[in-house]
């Protein structure tokens, strides 16, 4: 499907724990909006972890866990749209589209399209940077940035289902979200 989106742009779960920098990314993202066309995927965060609590000292079943996180993920994007003038929640790649038209800020609440599709597997392999790669594939982005959170660096930054699920047309570029310049130059890449 091509969607008209540029970019995907996942901002990590962990950002909430420092205001200031989400609130820095979330003024980059409303100012690369009027240049280009982007879709905000939320992270798990504190969200997602309580779950993995959960599931560490009860036990849950890989499905059980797995639809509460992508559950967590719809819970992080109220938030985001909540501190986005123009953020507006969308459900999928043509809700997004319309919200693009209308020149506001899709942010994705992916549980709907995620239940529908069913595309990864259900494991804690898989996280938020697996469904924004595939999300990226899905709306026909060329480009997707994960906004991780300031310090954040190594291998296990991202999950070990994700270079699997990313598409070989998406390239994918991981920003700390405490360099602000460097995120602005891996949004803009793509404005058209």
């Amino acid at each position: 499907m091509h969607s008209g989106i540029r970019t995907v742009v996942k901002i990590g779960g962990g950002l909430l724990a420092r205001a200031d920098c989400l609130g820095a990314v979330l003024a980059e993202v409303a100012a690369a909006t009027r240049e280009s066309p982007l879709l905000v995927v939320p992270g798990g965060g504190p969200f997602a972890d309580t779950i993995r609590d959960v599931d560490r000292r009860l036990g849950l079943t890989d499905d059980a866990a797995h639809w509460m996180a992508v559950l967590a993920m719809d819970q992080y994007a109220h938030f985001l749209v909540s501190r986005m003038p123009s953020g507006e929640l969308v459900v999928g790649a043509r809700d997004a589209a319309a919200v693009l038209e209308a020149r506001r800020i899709p942010v994705l609440a992916p549980y709907r399209w995620m239940r529908e599709a069913d595309p990864l597997p259900h494991s804690w392999d898989v996280t938020s940077d697996s469904i924004s790669a595939w999300v990226a594939g899905q709306v026909g982005a060329p480009r997707l940035v994960l906004v991780k959170p300031a310090g954040a660096s190594g291998a296990a930054v991202l999950d070990p289902c994700f270079l699997r699920v990313l598409s070989v047309q998406v390239k994918a570029e991981t920003v700390t979200a405490d360099r602000i310049a460097e995120l602005r130059k891996a949004i803009a890449a793509h404005a058209i």
